[in-house]
């Protein structure tokens, strides 16, 4: 029996070779709306503060005279120096108060906490997030107040009141509130990872509990423990509203100068171009940072 003769449907059709034009045409087509809405209003943008920072003195409504590098020169000054080493010094206690107090509270819901509450746990725990970060620093400026809800409970207790309000320590917490639950999602997603074969190896080999912690839980968790530090750490050095309502004119920190430059009564806008380029530089190290030691996957989660 013999076979029958192929049609031309049964006969598969090869492809045309797409030409070198083509190939280049769709992938842009596919770029080109996000990448005019990022050339519109963040290359173009980022592109006329660095062409600012090279003008000494520009003020509104005034001719650019001669680029320099006058501004960048001012920042070496000790006055400027200080504000800057005071945003980093905000930023690196918020980033450790985020971590000493994320990790247990990560560490119980990922692998203590019934997995049937997990989710729920999360949620109670980010609640706070969904409310402006302007509320929430009102909020805690009414508990820190002499007359706020912490000095009363301590009076009802006895105990004297504090200065809390218009501190460093307002600051810390107030930055530590806000940017907490990044540093618990963070490392909740590192940790429900963490495999526990090697945990229940080592204790039956017997490790204790702080040895199997810092040797196994620890190492294996060190990538999310970097983006967290690394991410909380990045929103927290160029944060504005925290150290301005809590932290009142002692605690100029580097967002509130550059605002001073542009809308406050300063108005140097070339001084403060200077500052967001070099805010934007460190910002965009620490990215660079995130991207190569931190855990992608737990950051991405978040």
């Amino acid at each position: 029996m013999t076979n029958p003769a192929p049609t031309s449907e049964s006969i598969p059709r090869r492809r045309r070779p797409v030409g070198w034009l083509p190939r280049l045409l769709r992938p842009l087509g596919y770029l080109g709306p996000a990448g005019a809405w990022l050339l519109l209003l963040l290359v173009i943008p980022t592109l006329l503060i660095l062409e600012i920072s090279f003008v000494p003195g520009l003020r509104p409504g005034e001719p650019a005279e001669a680029y320099g590098l006058g501004n960048y020169l001012q920042i070496l000054q000790p006055v400027y120096l200080t504000v800057i080493g005071r945003s980093l010094f905000f930023a690196t206690g918020a980033t450790l108060c985020c971590l000493l107090l994320g990790f247990p509270v990560a560490y119980w819901i990922a692998l203590m906490a019934p997995r049937k509450w997990r989710n729920l746990l999360l949620v109670a725990f980010v609640l706070p997030l969904w409310t402006s970060s302007l509320l929430r620093a009102y909020a805690w400026t009414s508990i820190l107040r002499p007359t706020g809800l912490l000095n009363m409970a301590l009076s009802s207790l006895g105990l004297p009141t504090q200065a809390w309000l218009n501190t460093t320590t307002a600051v810390f917490i107030g930055l530590t509130y806000s940017f907490l639950p990044y540093m618990v999602l963070i490392l909740y997603a590192s940790l429900e990872k963490l495999d526990q074969r090697l945990l229940e190896a080592a204790l039956d080999l017997g490790a204790s509990p702080a040895q199997t912690f810092v040797k196994i839980t620890i190492p294996q968790t060190l990538p999310g423990i970097a983006a967290g530090c690394l991410l909380v750490f990045i929103t927290s050095v160029g944060d504005f509203v925290v150290p301005t309502l809590l932290g009142g004119a002692s605690s100029m920190n580097i967002a509130r100068l550059i605002y001073n430059q542009f809308l406050g009564p300063t108005r140097n806008w070339g001084f403060g171009s200077a500052l967001s380029v070099v805010l934007i530089l460190a910002v965009s190290l620490a990215i660079s940072l995130l991207l190569k030691y931190g855990d992608r996957d737990s950051v991405s989660e978040t």
